[in-house]
């Protein structure tokens, strides 16, 4: 899905409050210009003829003109806010609604970490340039051509001095803006950097402490810190620079201003009150200026910003969607159930994105429905990569993948995942309740569907024991069960969801070998059993599965059933003495 690239696509819902917010502080701005006319009228009209009641309405004047502009910023400054917050909210949730729809592969490609900088620092200074920019963006240039022209009214060659000071600013102002957004993108790609060695830092704790790795990860951290300090102070120098250049600029005209003004005061062709109100121009001339200079910085950095959120969506999903919807029921006529063909590879071969090597290679193989399929192998073997393609998280390279006789690539995503339920290799649990979470595939599942799901994966032991039951909270991650308990809770979740199709990806890692064993009899004890792939390490929990995979770095070194498997292929037998050597392999084909 492409995304345009204009803001404005984002402020669209907020058009009144993008159209009033600039126009009170334009508002504000007139009343303000008013005031040095005033202050001029008081020297010139009030003092030099000691008019006390001209002096009191004049002061009254300037009250008034004040209070209006206090309630002009003050409903601009609502109404800007509102708009730049409402934007970033929708801005945050498309990016989100964008992320959730790429493929594994583009996720793989940006990496997490710059994905969460992007949808948080990123579209928080987006977020404040919005809200700078409706206040301040029309504002400030307004006040400094009406400071002009007004300064224009009172002397037209005085004025020339005026014109002069805004040109010179002007060219340091974007001049700044020219060189600073390149830096501050280095800069926000540093802090992607820096967030992803954070987050890989605090996931792998307990490995550094174990290797005693605390000193090394210390210096990559502050490798890492000490180059985006560098970046960071050379956008500060250079953004620095525009205030003390400003002020010269500006104090330089002043002096001009006020020693060209006390020689007409002298020849009698100025008031001291049109000089100071001169002066007042000059003065707010400076204070916009520095604002604006101060807003290009702003500006700067949320366009480097908002280049790197377009450039998230600018990622398209490697995936395309089918027209196929597919049979999520899981239930098919009791005659043909054994004989359906629910699963068929067809010389199928994967390659990571980046990847030197095939992850698998040529592989085919062919599953029933009511079958366990078992899968083995190495670490490395590729037994995740088949689960995943499946599920079509990822694209096969070559050959095809057919879920019911139908190529995955025609199915819809949302009918193909509702066809197949998935237990994924880390348990993940979700902030909210146990009934929460084992009702995201199915929300309209019942109490017995999730009672039952509870017994089939062997959670329902524990959860029976807990005051609230299946409305016990859940922390955030599950942190709050142990390993054991968040992988049962993350079988039950699929066994609710009906699926026709199963994976449990090494999703019994964490259980010993009788819930092991107890869990894999529960599964083949369900009624309308769907067909049910079983990555594992364990020869125990795959020996009894109808057909067995062997991998070993990527290809298909066998299949059949484990007594076939023991005689047939070497790797399945290394893997199963290994784990059963001196003991008697008849007591374990019976878990």
């Amino acid at each position: 899905m492409k995304h345009k690239n204009s803001i404005w696509n984002y402020l669209k819902e907020y058009k009144k409050e993008t159209i009033l917010a600039p126009a009170f502080k334009m508002l504000e701005a007139l009343f303000e210009l008013f005031v040095p006319l005033v202050v001029a009228s008081i020297i010139d009209q009030g003092i030099r003829r000691h008019d006390s009641k001209h002096i009191l309405w004049m002061c009254l004047l300037m009250l008034l003109l004040a209070g209006i502009g206090l309630a002009c910023s003050v409903t601009a400054q609502y109404f800007s806010a509102k708009a730049a917050v409402g934007a970033s909210a929708r801005m945050r949730q498309t990016l989100f609604d964008h992320i959730m729809d790429l493929d594994y592969s583009s996720m793989d490609r940006v990496g997490p970490s710059t994905l969460l900088t992007r949808i948080t620092s990123d579209i928080n200074q987006v977020q404040n340039g919005i809200n700078l920019t409706l206040r301040l963006l029309l504002r400030s240039p307004f006040i400094v051509f009406g400071a002009m022209v007004m300064a224009f009214t009172i002397d037209r060659r005085l004025s020339l001095i005026f014109g002069g000071a805004i040109l010179l600013l002007f060219l340091v102002v974007f001049g700044v803006m020219f060189l600073t957004r390149p830096v501050y993108r280095k800069v926000q790609s540093g802090l992607d950097r820096l967030l992803s060695l954070t987050r890989e830092n605090l996931a792998g704790v307990r490995v550094i402490r174990a290797f005693n790795l605390q000193e090394e990860e210390v210096g990559h951290f502050r490798e890492d810190n000490d180059k985006l300090t560098a970046l960071q102070n050379l956008a500060g120098r250079i953004s620095g620079l525009t205030n003390p250049v400003t002020f010269v600029i500006i104090n330089y005209a002043i002096i001009i201003l006020i020693w060209s003004g006390a020689l007409k005061v002298q020849a009698s062709l100025l008031s001291v009150g049109q000089v100071v109100a001169l002066y007042n121009y000059m003065s707010q001339i400076l204070v916009e200026l520095i604002k604006l200079a101060n807003l290009i910085v702003s500006i700067t950095k949320a366009m480097a910003c908002y280049g790197r959120i377009q450039d998230v969506f600018d990622i398209e999903s490697s995936i395309t969607e089918g027209n196929t919807e597919g049979n999520t029921e899981g239930e098919t006529d009791s005659k043909k159930a054994d004989s359906r063909r629910i699963v068929e590879f067809s010389h199928v071969s994967f390659v990571y994105e980046g990847g030197e090597g095939e992850a698998i290679s040529d592989i085919s193989f062919t599953a029933d429905q009511g079958e366990t399929i078992g899968i083995i192998g190495g670490t490395g073997s590729g037994k995740s990569t088949l689960a995943n393609l499946i599920c079509r998280f990822y694209d096969a390279k070559s050959g095809k993948i057919e879920i019911q006789g139908i190529d995955v690539k025609e199915y819809k995503s949302e009918a193909l995942r509702k066809m197949i339920s998935v237990v994924p290799q880390k348990a993940q649990l979700f902030q909210g309740t146990i009934r929460s979470n084992l009702t995201l595939g199915n929300p309209k599942a019942s109490e017995d569907d999730i009672w039952t799901a509870l017994k089939i994966s062997q959670a329902a032991e524990f959860v029976e024991k807990l005051p609230q039951g299946i409305d016990a909270p859940v922390a955030q991650g599950g942190r709050n069960y142990s390993g054991g308990q968040r992988q049962r809770l993350t079988i039950a979740r699929a066994m609710v969801q009906k699926a026709p199709i199963l994976i449990m990806d090494d999703s019994a890692s964490a259980l010993d070998y009788a819930t092991d064993a107890a869990l894999r009899q529960a599964i083949r004890s369900i009624e309308n059993r769907p067909a049910v792939f079983i990555v594992s390490q364990r020869t125990a929990s795959i020996m009894n599965a109808d057909k067995i995979l062997v991998l070993h770095d990527g290809r298909l070194m066998g299949q059949g059933r484990h007594e076939d498997l023991l005689e047939s292929c070497q790797v399945y037998r290394e893997i199963y003495e290994s784990q059963f050597k001196g003991q008697e392999g008849g007591s374990y084909e019976n878990n």
